[in-house]
């Protein structure tokens, strides 16, 4: 036999792997498409922008990014159909960079929520959105990392955010991240410029949680203790004398006037280690313990002052919301 010759039958390996790709992915947009929708905002202190979503349910609730509807005095919503309606914001979180708006219309398709704990690197993404105002523009790509974190306009870190090379561009912000099922894995939120194939979305898990709270309360509440900190090592004599695990703490670089921190005696230079027993080796850490369910629950702060380990009794408050 000839060994120059190739056989029929392996020739178009690479074409059926091309074909199965593309039907993977006509076929997720096929089925998400008619769910997603150009936003355009008209601002109170701004001209206006717009931004991407996508319907959550049949009855016209809509997920997309705190930043395309944060202070908006007029939401316009286009759909895939051609329709357009006036929205109303539901809820806004910026601390996630989410938001919940609604239309009242029939006959509304809508994507479902996959359980983004079952995501995995290399599996194929699709992005769908209004990048520079392109209706229903579909870019695809694959999820390039998981578990990453994202620093919100408010300064809080969003956790667990999905990484990937699918290409964003601004107009994708609120626009759905989808498998090849057409369920959505995240909430496409950002870019890194210059960097090329570095986008993010907020995962499916974290956007579940957020949106119910939005559609029951309209926002979602948060603790603070009035301080404002910065992440420093501790002395590892100290640490170790007082058993503490980490190695870092929380040092309060100022306290806000009338706060919980103030009234609970706490100092500037004092060094926060633990809240309720749970420790705060970072400014971050001690963020996240700050939920909801503590507002106006009394806890106790673990802080070093100089060498010495102090317990204070303390109360958080409800974060006001931001104007």
């Amino acid at each position: 036999m000839n060994s120059f010759l190739t056989p029929i039958a392996d020739v178009p390996a690479d074409d059926l792997l091309m074909d199965a790709y593309s039907e993977a992915v006509s076929g997720a947009v096929a089925a998400s498409h008619p769910a997603v929708v150009h936003i355009e905002v008209k601002g109170n202190d701004a001209p206006g922008g717009s931004g991407s979503g996508f319907f959550i349910s049949p009855d016209g609730y809509i997920v997309t990014n705190s930043h395309v509807v944060h202070r908006a005095r007029e939401l316009r919503v286009f759909l895939a159909d051609g329709r357009k309606l006036t929205a109303d914001l539901v809820g806004d979180d910026p601390e996630t960079d989410l938001a919940v708006i609604r239309v009242s219309a029939d006959d509304l398709s809508y994507l479902k929520l996959a359980d983004s704990a079952s995501v995995r690197p290399g599996q194929i993404a699709i992005a769908i959105g209004s990048p520079m105002g392109f209706q229903q523009t579909v870019t695809a790509g694959i999820v390039s990392g998981l578990g990453r974190s994202l620093r919100s306009a408010s300064g809080r870190l969003i956790d667990n955010v999905i990484q990937t090379d699918a290409a964003l561009n601004p107009g994708n912000s609120g626009g759905p991240l989808v498998n090849t099922s057409g369920l959505v894995i995240g909430v496409n939120t950002a870019i890194i410029r210059p960097a090329q194939g570095i986008c993010f979305a907020i995962a499916s898990n974290t956007v579940r949680w957020v949106v119910g709270l939005l559609i029951k309360d309209g926002r979602i509440r948060r603790s603070y203790i009035g301080v404002a900190g910065q992440t420093v090592p501790l002395l590892r004599k100290v640490a170790r004398h007082h058993h503490l695990a980490q190695d870092t703490g929380v040092l309060v670089a100022n306290i806000e006037a009338g706060s919980p921190a103030e009234r609970a005696g706490v100092l500037e230079g004092d060094i926060l280690v633990a809240l309720d027993d749970q420790p705060t080796p970072a400014v971050d850490a001690l963020h996240k313990l700050l939920t909801g369910d503590r507002i106006g629950e009394r806890a106790l702060v673990a802080l070093l002052r100089g060498v010495e380990l102090r317990r204070h009794a303390i109360i958080p408050l409800e974060i006001p919301e931001r104007p």
